[in-house]
């Protein structure tokens, strides 16, 4: 008996760490075609293929989103590609590679990750992607160096017990001041929005105080900045599956994860939703079902009368979203959103010349419903943008962390643009109130008029005891 025990612990020993690499999901061999179905006929028979193949769509999101003329983006298995190829021909449907082998992106993202197990804010690489860990300990730095203008605030938990958690950054005022709400993460593949959470923070602690704008901003804004909000399957991507999607609560007891960006409510699964718990756009069981999505609305209607902008980060397209994505009929502030938009792009692509567009969900990308920026439309913040940040297809969710850097500083110049627009259009002038002594030349200053009044002090004192002494 003792030997038979022996054996099945040597067995569950060495064969342990294999079954935990076996479960990781791997990418060899898969390719991402780009496809342009030419007639009605043609992108039937790709939503039948991708559906009898369950294929990942990259772009759109939704099966019922190809159609003729729209340029689709679609990973292949290996197992497939030779018959999807095959397939595409016979049906004179034009097609183009545009990444020949998914899993050498996978391994180079990996590869260009942090490895640095302790994080210092004076080493911490913002050029490079960073797993939860090293962003927990991250948030942690920058409240405890900048806590006289950034305080962390737990947002909620995940299904797995995570925390996610926020950033309140903002100069101290006795006035009630307007909010602009951030958030990066919502899904776990795109690493650059999260990247991109970090790099806005590191950037308006680093100019605030020599910068006008943001430090007229910071006395009379307070930005909430989530760095992760599906924080349950980012580090999913980061340890089993790197193009995974949506969050990880178990659904129906045969699959896990909802897609956070079809579980708000508005318009809650009516369109480029699922309700299969299979597919990457399954909108949850209910509106607002995901403990994710309830704690981001917990916070916004906490705050609701003050946000002035809510900003959602995500990859890729290269885009800046206006709502609806569930109705071709434009959002009540859509000319406004707009002017503001194409203006901040106009500034992004001076920055290193990329090209984004501008528009409606529904119009320039794809039917959906459930999303977090018509949501906030709906409920009635006035600008309400989703971000595409690169690229428009070569890489994908596997952009190349040499890219980070360009993909944040022009990101970084459009969102100036657009603060500029709130501060003369809806902050006004600073009063007392807001213009107090914040800055640290203002107190040098102030301390060197007590001295320089003290030593005046001290001197007519004593030239009043030599007079009294002489006349004496």
């Amino acid at each position: 008996m003792k030997s038979q025990t022996w054996t099945i612990f040597l067995l569950v020993f060495f064969l342990y760490p294999q079954s935990v690499i076996s479960k990781k999901v791997t990418y060899y061999g898969d390719q991402v075609l780009k496809i342009t179905p030419k007639t009605h006929t043609q992108s039937l028979y790709l939503q039948e293929l991708t559906r009898q193949w369950r294929l990942d769509l990259w772009k759109p999101d939704s099966v019922e989103d190809i159609y003729m003329g729209r340029e689709i983006h679609v990973r292949v298995p290996s197992t497939y590609v030779q018959h999807m190829k095959e397939n595409l021909d016979q049906q004179n449907i034009p097609f183009k590679i545009t990444i020949e082998d998914v899993q050498k992106l996978t391994d180079n993202s990996l590869a260009s990750r942090s490895r640095t197990r302790a994080v210092s804010l004076e080493t911490y690489n913002y050029t490079l992607y960073h797993p939860m860990d090293q962003i927990y300990e991250w948030m942690e730095q920058i409240k405890d160096k900048h806590s006289d203008v950034v305080s962390q605030h737990l947002l909620g938990n995940t299904y797995e017990e995570r925390k996610i958690e926020y950033f309140k950054i903002g100069l101290p005022s006795k006035k009630t001041k307007k909010v602009i709400l951030m958030d990066c993460g919502i899904h776990a593949r795109e690493w650059i929005s999260v990247a991109y959470c970090q790099w806005f923070v590191k950037e308006i602690l680093a100019r605030y105080k020599s910068d006008a704008l943001l430090n007229k901003l910071l006395k009379q804004v307070d930005f909430y900045i989530i760095p992760v909000l599906n924080v349950d399957g980012y580090i999913y991507s980061w340890t089993d599956e790197r193009l995974w999607r949506m969050n990880r609560s178990p659904q129906n007891g045969t699959c896990f994860g909802v897609d956070l960006n079809r579980n708000f409510d508005v318009k809650w699964c009516e369109t480029g939703a699922s309700t299969n718990c299979f597919d990457i756009t399954y909108c949850g069981p209910s509106a607002a079902s995901e403990l994710e999505t309830k704690a981001l609305v917990r916070l916004v209607e906490q705050h609701k009368p003050n946000i002035l902008m809510y900003l959602t980060m995500h990859s890729y397209s290269q885009l800046i979203l206006l709502p609806y994505g569930f109705t071709m009929e434009p959002s009540e502030n859509h000319d406004e959103m707009e002017k503001v938009a194409k203006e901040a792009v106009a500034k992004l692509k001076l920055v290193h010349n990329a090209n984004y567009h501008v528009g409606s969900t529904s119009h320039i990308l794809y039917s959906t419903s459930g999303s977090s920026g018509d949501w906030a439309a709906d409920i009635g913040i006035k600008f309400s943008y989703t971000y595409e940040l690169r690229d428009e297809g070569d890489y994908g969710f596997e952009l190349p962390a040499d890219q980070i850097q360009p993909t944040c500083e022009e990101t970084l110049a459009s969102m100036l643009s657009m603060f500029e627009y709130i501060d003369k259009q809806y902050l006004g002038p600073l009063d007392e109130d807001d213009d107090d002594d914040d800055d640290d030349n203002d107190g040098d200053d102030n301390g060197a008029v007590a001295i320089t009044s003290l030593w005046i002090n001290m001197l007519l004192s004593f030239a009043v005891c030599i007079y009294c002494a002489l006349i004496n």
